[in-house]
């Protein structure tokens, strides 16, 4: 499945819609949506994984990028990550630093 990050923003607040496969070769399309919502000042970011059925090593590097991007008083949370999702990002204690409700 192709990986596809769609961006809104509003008021503050930044959502991503994630589809498809996070992995080496897909994760500079999060990259560039995730610079985007910086640039708008964005001090929420939600990150809807729903539709993401993998991430890998360079998914997990795009969201410590994005922690230390958007610093420690920003709020960032993955919803509806799948089992799979979820258990890759607690082992890689990502979960101590974003927010996260599984599927």
């Amino acid at each position: 499945m192709a990986f596809t990050a769609t961006l809104t923003t509003e008021a503050g607040t930044a959502t991503i819609k994630l589809s498809g496969e996070l992995d080496a070769l897909t994760a500079p399309q999060l990259l560039d949506k995730l610079d985007e919502a910086a640039a708008a000042a964005a001090r929420t970011l939600i990150l809807q994984a729903e539709e993401l059925t993998y991430i890998a090593s360079a998914g997990l590097r795009v969201l410590v990028f994005t922690r230390q991007k958007l610093g420690e008083d920003a709020s960032i949370v993955i919803t509806g990550a799948v089992d799979t999702v979820a258990r890759t990002i607690r082992m890689a204690g990502l979960d101590r630093s974003i927010e996260m409700t599984v599927a």
